[in-house]
């Protein structure tokens, strides 16, 4: 099996750099040959998270995030003791990273939306045209290249403020944050952006939050971490529950006020991951079903369930 992954991986590498340097080939004898085997509205894109990429962490109004607040006090958690205050610095070098993206032959990114750099406090305070700015200038730049935006509304990162007024996604009143967030994306961003996520690998950020504590808000309890504070029994579903109905507003929000005239699509990302019995024995069968189940499946059945009321 690791002998065939490995041959799929260089058989894909090898079409794709094919394709990309065809191409580049092509345009410049200006011959109109596409000796790709893809089909010509294939999607060959990368992906990024705004945390993980843009760096600028207090600039042009941002506020501190609850991923900022983390590592900066809890250096050890990280690998290498470090943060993302300046990452790759893409708010400063996008343009850079969009012509490189460019050459690559890439038609499609997705990048997360910063939720403290278009609301640094929330619905507690004011939007930051700013932040609407920056996005605006960054998703007409992709699209001149013919690059197609796929934007992630949250993956992982929120205002610290909304952590210490109500501890995030364990009060309901984050769906209504969520809710305001998505809004606002929409109605600035949505006249380009065709390809909407809400939310980026809910059920992993649950795991790691709320049942093991690496990830903030770093909340767990015995036997599956070693937290300050937190319950992993009861408060990953708690999460999960006020997760999947700020999806299902998010959703209903796009549907009811924008996707008629916008004419785009929205969804959501749930990491998945495969567990197979270590032995045919009826117990170890049964094991890797549950596994299974607690990772994603539970998650998958109910945002299925979810799609007939939207």
């Amino acid at each position: 099996m690791k002998n065939l992954t490995s041959f799929v991986i260089v058989i894909l590498l090898q079409s794709l750099l094919f394709h990309v340097y065809g191409r580049h080939q092509s345009s410049s004898k200006n011959i109109l040959v596409d000796s790709s085997p893809f089909p010509s509205d294939f999607l060959f894109g990368t992906a990024s998270s705004a945390y993980q990429y843009e760096g600028a962490f207090l600039t042009d109004g941002k506020s501190l995030n609850n991923w900022d607040v983390f590592t900066h006090k809890n250096p050890g958690k990280i690998l290498d003791k470090n943060n993302a205050d300046r990452a790759v610095d893409q708010y400063n070098r996008f343009l850079e990273d969009i012509q490189l993206m460019s050459f690559l032959g890439v038609n499609s990114y997705r990048f997360s939306i910063s939720w403290c750099r278009i609301l640094p406090r929330g619905r507690f305070g004011e939007i930051n045209y700013l932040g609407i700015k920056y996005y605006n200038i960054f998703i007409d730049a992709l699209i001149s290249r013919g690059i197609k935006p796929f934007v992630t509304l949250n993956h992982v990162d929120y205002p610290q403020e909304l952590e210490d007024r109500f501890q995030s996604w364990l009060n309901p009143e984050m769906q209504k944050e969520f809710g305001y967030l998505a809004d606002i994306c929409f109605k600035h961003f949505g006249n380009r952006v065709k390809y909407w996520t809400t939310l980026n690998e809910p059920n992993q950020q649950l795991i790691l939050g709320y049942l093991t504590g690496k990830f903030p808000p770093s909340r767990c309890s015995s036997p599956y971490g070693n937290c300050s504070q937190g319950n992993s029994e009861t408060e990953p579903f708690i999460a999960a529950h006020n997760m999947i109905l700020a999806h299902a507003k998010a959703v209903n929000i796009y549907k009811t006020k924008y996707q008629k005239e916008q004419k785009g699509s929205i969804g959501i990302v749930v990491q998945t991951s495969w567990f197979e019995p270590i032995s045919d024995s009826n117990a170890d069968k049964e094991a890797a079903e549950r596994a299974q189940s607690f990772y994603s499946n539970w998650y998958v059945i109910l945002l299925y369930m979810l799609r007939s009321y939207l």
